[in-house]
């Protein structure tokens, strides 16, 4: 599978930093995704780079900017197949430490069985098990922040902060679907009612969300960038992403005794064929 052309920008860039977004390497059912790469001097990081549906062309789309035996880090902020299924490829065809919640570090081992199974070592010794409070990672000349974010929307969530690119990279959080590359800028009111069935299932309460935008305000940030949808750029829109936040009902704000009712409705069995 050849890469699309234009599933490669460059969206941040000075000398010996580049921040590239990979931003519609998804095929077939799956759900659009984007994977960044974050290339310092001799140090490069891989940030949830997915499954088996964007292992081989983001691979081919890397290689422009970073040989794939070169890659130095894989950034997993959390478990679900869109963000890190593809494990056992990476740790078998490069030399990469995995970066992850401690968490989540003892369940990726299911992941890795090409990996465990050809014994060529264990998957604790290539992996950096960040504690729940976040922490600082050595990069390049300086270092990345690797800040908490539980329950947006996992119990284990971690985002990344660039201070040198100034991006916070978000995972799930600012998710939307609306169709534009992170280096186009949109208006926060445009995009918002992208955002709002997405964040109201996935996030896990308005106040997780308060606690995480009292944390990350103080942060110089230029971009966010979500792993599905557009990046949010400029002061006015963060922070009027930052107000939405703060008043927006999700996750167990939402829930009544409706939702738990025992089921009545049938449920459909496809027809297997001989």
């Amino acid at each position: 599978m050849d890469p699309k052309e234009n599933s490669a920008q460059i969206v941040f860039s000075r000398p010996g930093h580049k921040v590239i977004a990979f931003t519609d390497l998804v095929a077939g059912e799956g759900v659009q995704s984007n994977q960044f790469l974050i290339v310092s001097g001799q140090d490069s990081i891989l940030l949830d780079p997915g499954g088996d549906l964007t292992y081989i062309p983001l691979t081919m789309a890397m290689s422009r900017y970073l040989p794939g035996k070169s890659l130095g880090m894989i950034f997993a902020s959390h478990q679900d197949p869109d963000i890190i299924s593809a494990l056992g490829r990476w740790m078998m065809n490069t030399p990469a430490t995995v970066v992850t919640s401690r968490l989540w570090s003892r369940f990726l081992p299911h992941l890795v069985s090409q990996y465990v199974g050809k014994q060529v070592g264990k998957i604790s010794q290539r992996m950096i098990s960040v504690p729940d409070h976040g922490g600082r990672l050595p990069f390049g000349e300086g270092e990345l922040l690797v800040l908490p974010a539980h329950f947006m929307h996992s119990v284990g969530n971690l985002q990344i902060y660039d201070p040198q690119s100034k991006t916070l990279f978000s995972g799930d959080l600012g998710a939307s679907m609306v169709e534009a590359p992170p280096g186009q800028t949109m208006d926060f009111a445009d995009m918002k009612s992208h955002m709002q069935g997405f964040h109201r299932r996935y996030i896990g309460s308005r106040r997780i969300l308060e606690l995480w935008v009292n944390m990350v305000q103080v942060l110089d940030i230029e971009t966010i960038m979500p792993q599905h949808g557009p990046a949010i750029r400029g002061a006015d829109n963060i922070q009027a992403f930052f107000d939405w936040l703060r008043q927006e009902p999700c996750g167990i704000d939402l829930m009544g005794q409706e939702h738990y009712q025992v089921p009545q409705e049938k449920l459909s069995v496809p027809t297997t064929q001989a």
